[in-house]
């Protein structure tokens, strides 16, 4: 009989060190079994309040965060850290030199800290560290602690991943409005000037007051105060503390939509990675991409119609289906007639499109198109003149014609019409050049809703 252990995310519930650090190994790594570890856990989060610590390099974050652990820690609660550095360009891993510096919390069982590479991610960020933050959530944490990378005015992914944004500053750095540029007001639920004891730490402040000064602040609405600390002493730090409570608590209605505004954030992040990852694994061909790009650099093909085509082949879109067929003669009347006193048929009600005239006949399984010309030198015409009445053109029926062309062009097909022009009843039409269709004149129509046939052979 064999007998088996706790799986890996039971243990991650029960705070075993070891399983936390393999389960965000397996997100980090996007593993499937890192998946897997968080459809399992998932249910026992949302417990853990999540303080994100960004702010320029330099600023002092991970000491701020080292003196943030201990504050909290005299409080009795239990936090995880997430601490977001540099990837190595040798390993691909993070560089440890946040995790080094918070080694006096390496034997305390109330702490864990881990220290992610952002893996060329963008926003301060690793691409996974809301999992890493979900798993610490199921083990049992109470805080969680996210700390940037310092990559200077740009790391405004904390807000969509974080309950509380903490941004911290330094005096010194020349102009201190230029650390409030990009978006770095709006993402601040608390500012800290931290190395208060430098010159300009009170200038700083100022600046920083003056700016939220300009902003129109609603009757309950959290206002971001703004605090002094000394990281390397602890200075500030209770102060940082309670205000970190106070938030949580008067801000503890609007947690719910925050929540879930991560959540979207978060699911379409996921749906667009995976999502590109389907396309260039299951939809395109080998160096197909690659190709694409050379012919959008070529300008044979814009951006937006490459996606188009792209899009078509990924999502299923049916490629068309047989519209109707069209034949040019000289006098449509006359062919009207033969119709209905050979088999009966009945006609649409002659419509004028461009310089041609159109009839269309309905059978029930089929659509004969009868199209004559309006002026000597329309295309029609010039048929006609050279071939004489018969078959023009077929007509295949597209749910998007833009993204049927875009496709089109990507396969290599040449098409007479750049831009879908307006076709009979309110269609849009587009013609694929004879020499890309051994010869044959083929139409592409997108119909309308409001075209569609009626019964008995009448068009709506």
């Amino acid at each position: 009989m064999t007998v088996t252990g706790p799986s890996l995310a039971d243990r991650v519930l029960d705070r075993d060190p070891r399983a936390i650090a393999r389960a965000i190994s397996l997100v980090e790594n996007e593993d499937p079994a890192g998946a897997a570890i968080i459809g399992r856990i998932y249910p026992n989060t949302g417990r853990a309040f999540l303080v994100g610590v960004t702010g320029p390099p330099g600023a002092g974050k991970s000491t701020l965060v080292d003196k943030l652990v201990s504050e909290l820690r005299a409080t009795g609660v239990t936090v995880g850290v997430l601490a977001v550095d540099p990837t190595s360009p040798y390993s691909g891993g993070a560089v440890l030199g946040d995790r080094v510096r918070m080694q006096a919390h390496a034997l305390d069982a109330g702490v864990f800290i881990r220290s992610m590479a952002t893996r060329g991610h963008l926003g301060g960020l690793a691409r996974t560290t809301t999992e890493a933050a979900t798993v610490l959530d199921a083990a049992g944490f109470d805080i969680v602690i996210i700390e940037t990378v310092g990559v200077g005015q740009d790391e405004v992914d904390i807000v969509r991943t974080a309950d509380i944004s903490i941004v911290t500053l330094v005096p010194g750095t020349g102009d201190e409005v230029q650390a409030l540029k990009a978006g770095i007001m709006e993402i601040a639920d608390i500012f800290v000037v931290n190395k208060a004891d430098r010159e300009g730490a009170d200038r700083t402040a100022a600046s920083i007051e003056s700016t939220l000064a300009l902003e129109e602040w609603t009757a309950g609405e959290w206002k971001p105060p703004v605090l002094r600390t000394v990281a390397t002493t602890g200075a500030g730090l209770p102060e940082l503390v309670a205000m970190i409570g106070r938030f949580r608590e008067e801000t503890k209605d609007a947690v719910g939509e925050r929540r879930r505004a991560r959540a979207e954030w978060r699911l379409r992040e996921i749906l667009e990675h995976d999502f590109m990852q389907h396309v260039e694994r299951r939809v395109l061909g080998v160096g197909e991409f690659d190709r694409l790009l050379e012919r959008i650099t070529a300008r044979e093909i814009d951006p937006y119609g490459a996606a188009s085509g792209v899009m078509a082949r990924a999502t299923g879109t049916p490629p068309g289906v047989l519209d109707h067929t069209g034949i040019a003669v000289a006098d449509a009347t006359e062919y009207v007639a033969l119709f209905e006193r050979l088999f009966g048929l009945r006609t649409s009600a002659p419509e004028d499109v461009g310089r041609h005239r159109v009839r269309f006949v309905e059978t029930g399984d089929a659509t004969l198109e009868i199209v004559e010309p309006l002026a000597a030198d329309s295309p029609v015409a010039k048929f006609l003149e050279k071939r004489g009445a018969g078959l023009h053109h077929v007509c295949v029926r597209v749910p998007d014609i833009r993204a049927a062309m875009a496709l089109l062009k990507a396969q290599g097909v040449r098409l007479i019409d750049e831009e879908p022009r307006p076709g009979a009843h309110g269609s849009l039409i587009a013609f694929l050049h004879p020499a890309s269709a051994l010869g044959l004149l083929i139409e592409i129509k997108e119909t309308p809703s409001a075209a569609l046939r009626a019964p008995e052979g009448k068009l709506k």
